[in-house]
């Protein structure tokens, strides 16, 4: 109780009266280890980005979790839950696949049509969510919050479909979420946006690759595919 207690009040004063929520800091770095162990193939990459989701709800959730930062950023906070549920689904399927010796994904190109219902879903729902985030005063730009939310959960569901397309929509999320944060002054997580965004465009160019590789008969020792845990970068307000 008392390791609880004390995870909930750290945190990491700079001058100026500017903190970081030791929560965030370890939220990100779950986050980031998910991704890498994911790119890798490993199954333990599901868990531990469920437990830097956990972390990170807490953050953007300031006010029901009393933080110092009593700021609810809802967007962010769904994109928390829905990767839990995804997670969950994504561990299960990861370790049937292990035990039955097969793959779990297998990177494919998006049909056009498919691709012109992502960007509809896209925009559509950014539209849709915007008042609604807005009326349960979640920050502004709302339509940012939104359209992050939206691509997030879009990139998701096309990782889970072995879509290769699904890191563009990555990079779309962070073109969004770069500007937002610079706005609010959050340079620390701007530049954690820049850096993704840096490692959404190269797993796109290394999924293209392999797509092109399994295209010409695979090249490589048996099936080529490729296994990836979302990416997480955050928004936090002080």
């Amino acid at each position: 109780m008392e390791l609880l207690q004390w995870l909930f009040e750290a945190r990491i004063d700079f001058a100026g009266g500017q903190f970081v929520l030791l929560r965030e800091v370890l939220g990100n770095v779950f986050g980031l280890l998910s991704a890498l162990g994911g790119m890798r193939r490993k199954v333990w990459a599901w868990p531990l980005g469920i437990a830097g989701n956990l972390l990170l709800l807490t953050v953007f959730l300031g006010t029901v979790f009393g933080n110092p930062n009593s700021v609810d950023l809802l967007g962010q906070a769904g994109r928390q839950v829905m990767f839990i549920l995804t997670s969950i689904y994504g561990w299960v399927r990861w370790r049937q696949a292990q035990h039955t010796g097969g793959t779990a994904v297998e990177p494919r190109w998006a049909s056009w049509g498919t691709r012109v219902l992502l960007v509809v879903a896209l925009v559509g729902g950014t539209a849709a969510l915007t008042p609604l985030f807005r009326a349960l005063g979640s920050y502004e730009p709302v339509w940012a919050d939104a359209w992050i939310f939206m691509g997030s959960l879009l990139a998701t569901f096309g990782m889970a479909k072995g879509w290769v397309e699904f890191w563009l929509i990555w990079v779309a999320v962070d073109l969004v979420g770069v500007p937002l944060l610079v706005g609010a002054g959050y340079y620390a997580s701007a530049f954690m946006y820049v850096f993704y965004g840096a490692f959404t465009l190269t797993g796109f160019f290394v999924w293209w690759r392999v797509r092109s590789r399994q295209e010409r008969g695979g090249e490589s020792d048996g099936a080529v595919s490729v296994e990836t845990a979302h990416l997480d970068p955050t928004v936090r307000r002080e």
